[in-house]
């Protein structure tokens, strides 16, 4: 299926490992161009020599989204340079573990900062190329919003926050033809799972019960389902908008007890 994307220009936050890594070169595979926004410049240097072997092109923004001045003028700039944003991913983010029993409230608003603000702030500069090019934004959330997950108040917090803002999102720029969708994955094989796991006394017996309770299928969902739910929602072929997709084999809505 030709999804439409070919000549896109598609910013993607966190664009440098996992399910960012997957949505880029999916994106560059579809003849769209991806723009890996990232601060760690070593592993975007090394992420798009690896696109590059295989005959795909990318751009990249290095910086830190932390910083909304920095990040804000860095990518008008790329985004003038291009010409336009057709499409926005925001999808960088860290399960930092700030808990109700052990964080502080200042915690819990460095957790917000970290994972939402910048969420914001990047949606924020893209609006008017996104309006202009009558484009579409994707957020990734968590299914940790939904059920909850022991010692993660702050990323919780603000996944579920992500999901009221997609709404919210989707309102105010509907008269400007912008879709704006939410994508909610659960227990993605990540190279950052992958590290949780390794951290478990039996990291393969911690897989085997995790995906266990998994109802299709039985196993983990990989980055590249995610990434294939992302090309379709931000492709010309995927007309609505305010919409949470779950991707996770029935995780959080199935009832794991008769699989």
């Amino acid at each position: 299926m030709d999804l439409g994307l070919r000549d896109a220009i598609v910013m993607v936050t966190g664009g440098a490992r996992g399910i960012g890594a997957s949505i880029v070169e999916m994106c560059a595979r579809e003849g769209a161009l991806p723009v890996i926004v990232d601060r760690d410049e070593a592993a975007v240097a090394a992420f798009e020599q690896q696109l590059r072997e295989t005959g795909l092109k990318s751009e990249a923004v290095i910086t830190d989204l932390t910083d909304h001045a920095a990040s804000h003028k860095a990518l008008a700039k790329k985004a003038d340079e291009l010409g336009r944003i057709d499409a926005l991913v925001n999808n960088a983010g860290f399960n930092d573990g700030v808990s109700l029993e052990h964080g502080t409230a200042q915690n819990f608003m460095s957790s917000l900062f970290l994972n939402l603000t910048h969420c914001f702030a990047v949606t924020k500069t893209a609006s008017p190329y996104l309006i202009a090019s009558k484009g579409a934004v994707v957020n990734i959330g968590s299914k940790v919003a939904i059920t909850g997950q022991g010692g993660t108040s702050g990323y919780a917090a603000a996944k579920g926050a992500l999901i009221s803002l997609t709404s919210q999102w989707a309102h105010e720029l509907d008269k400007h033809s912008v879709r704006v969708n939410i994508v909610i994955p659960a227990e993605v094989l990540t190279p950052q799972y992958r590290s949780w796991l390794n951290k478990t006394p039996d990291p393969e017996q911690t897989q085997r019960r995790i995906a266990s309770k998994i109802p299709l299928g039985h196993r983990l969902t990989s980055s590249d389902e995610i990434a294939s739910t992302v090309l379709f929602l931000i492709s010309p072929r995927n007309r609505r908008s305010g919409q949470e997709i779950h991707v996770d084999g029935g995780y959080v809505h199935l009832d794991r007890g008769l699989s």
